[in-house]
């Protein structure tokens, strides 16, 4: 037969000597699933190997060599690993959960990470400093706004060209983009019950988009920018601050302004003397909360014919106002380079944060920790703060090689995953970067240097405030959950929902009762 032949042995002779070949020279295991080659009509065609799955190799290159494909590892944070462990610890060993969240200073212990909802006594755990990517669209233009989807799944970025982006939250690919507006965009919002996203741009125009970015409605509510966009907490109805000095509180369903908020000895119709930077509701009280070009915030009831509170808490522009999740606190940053917390119940400064070296442009509070927000300035720096430690940064975020600031210009941005262990920052830069946790036994910040490269204490340790294995530091001492300042948990200030007084006393930490009533309330608050 055929098969007998001289030239079908030696055919069969020199398949079996290439695949030897292929088998001894393969990178990986993906590799091994190369492309033969066989030369028809002048073309190279490629052929999967028979017995490997088809799709992984790489073609060969026209002069019959195999080019084998360049091999990358993408970063990915997933949060699944951590997620299904502290579910099973919770489920076995539910005594843990009061223990102190403690991790060895070794990579090894990286296996052993809980997502930030396990890690409620130490808030430091989830300050994310660790650089994991930079994201930049081809249409590049200013990132002025973002937000991450419901889900979690994707990022959604907005820009000064008037698009919309779509980023993975998992290995922080692009996705998708969209012409939304023909203006620039400034704010977005997403409703509640995330069901709806509010966009705003720099015509004074809002759109309303499904989760499927379908363009359903447009209203022009304003005649300058719209700066900000905030819901109600039954999604009835949302503000919007703008350029040309209101605020306007509009129906949803409608689309009609409802009332158009009346300033103390103003012209008619303008709540501040200048640009309104920002508006936001409260989480679930019918108070809403201004940031002015004019220096001052105010608070009031949308309900009542003028403003409830003026507060002059900076001698700058006020850029931003944020309630804190219990909404008894309320975070404003200005040009002056503070920021500060005032306590609406006994409408007193309750603390004064300073460490930024520009005017704060951006702020945003932890979804599972109440007691740690973030911070971008102009100067393109990234910094995390606890309430119970005004007087200097938890830690800053550091861009890769040797860049001392997350950003190269002014940062517009900062919003938090909703599982909390993800940070974005949107900037003038036109990137979008991501960070995450710092895992056991990586430096804290980015070295200058290699020299300066000494591995220093990840923050997993039990409390502290020196450098080395504790909370941010050495063991022992004042943590950060329960310390000085505002206790957490019932007891008072920013633990959890409770009520209690704003001041706590000098305890290490959570106890059992206030860890397992945040737990319990936890979903709720989120």
């Amino acid at each position: 037969s055929a098969r007998c032949t001289a030239p079908g042995r030696a055919r069969r002779a020199r398949q079996k000597k290439r695949w030897r070949y292929l088998l001894r020279h393969a990178r990986s295991i993906g590799a091994r699933c190369s492309w033969l080659v066989a030369r028809r009509s002048g073309r190279a065609r490629a052929m999967a190997a028979p017995g490997f799955p088809p799709g992984f190799g790489a073609p060969v290159s026209g002069t019959g060599k195999i080019a084998y494909p360049k091999h990358f590892c993408r970063k990915t944070v997933d949060y699944s690993a951590c997620t299904v462990r502290m579910l099973k610890e919770r489920t076995l060993c539910p005594e843990r959960e009061a223990s102190p969240y403690t991790l060895d200073a070794s990579p090894d212990a990286a296996v052993e990470m809980l997502p930030p909802n396990g890690t409620l006594s130490n808030a430091a755990a989830s300050a994310c400093t660790r650089f994991v990517h930079s994201a930049l669209n081809k249409d590049r233009s200013s990132v002025n706004a973002g937000c991450w989807m419901p889900d979690g799944r994707r990022l959604i970025t907005a820009s000064y060209n008037g698009m919309f982006t779509l980023w993975s939250g998992f290995s922080f690919n692009f996705e998708a983009t969209q012409q939304a507006h023909d203006e620039p965009l400034f704010s977005l919002c997403w409703s509640r019950g995330g069901e709806w996203l509010l966009s705003g741009d720099g015509a004074g125009t809002v759109k309303y988009w499904q989760t499927t970015l379908n363009n359903v409605k447009e209203v022009s509510p304003h005649a300058g920018a719209v700066r900000a966009i905030s819901f109600c907490p039954t999604d009835t109805y949302f503000a919007t601050g703008s350029d040309d000095g209101t605020v306007k509180v509009l129906d949803f369903e409608r689309g009609t302004t409802v009332r158009l908020m009346p300033g103390a000895g103003l012209e008619a119709g303008k709540l501040h003397r200048w640009d309104v930077k920002h508006v936001e509701w409260h989480p679930d009280k019918a108070m809403l909360a201004s940031a002015s070009k004019d220096g001052s915030s105010k608070l009031w009831d949308p309900r009542a014919p003028r403003e409830a509170a003026t507060l002059h808490q900076h001698k700058g522009p006020v850029t931003q106002v944020r309630w804190h999740p219990a909404g008894r606190y309320l975070l404003s940053g200005s040009k002056d380079q503070l920021i500060k917390l005032f306590d609406v119940r006994a409408m007193r400064e309750a603390a004064a944060f300073k460490g930024h070296k520009r005017e704060v442009s951006a702020l945003s509070w932890h979804p599972v920790h109440a007691e740690l927000f973030a911070s971008g300035c102009h100067g393109g720096a990234v910094h995390f703060w606890s309430t119970t430690r005004p007087e200097e940064p938890l830690s800053s975020c550091h861009g890769h090689g040797h860049a001392s600031n997350a950003h190269d210009s002014a940062v517009w941005g900062v919003e938090w995953h909703p599982l909390g262990h993800l940070l974005a920052s949107f900037s003038q830069d036109m990137h979008t970067k991501f960070w995450s946790r710092a895992r056991p036994g990586e430096p804290r910040t980015a070295p200058r240097d290699e020299e300066e490269a000494t591995e220093v204490g990840a923050p997993f340790g039990g409390g502290g405030r020196g450098r080395g294995d504790g909370d941010v530091g050495k063991g022992g001492g004042k943590g950060f959950a329960g310390g000085k300042g505002f206790a957490a948990g019932r007891g008072g200030g920013f633990g959890g929902r409770g009520g209690g007084a704003a001041a706590g006393g000098a305890g290490g930490g959570l106890n059992a009762a206030a860890l397992a009533a945040l737990a319990a309330m936890r979903p709720e608050g989120q």
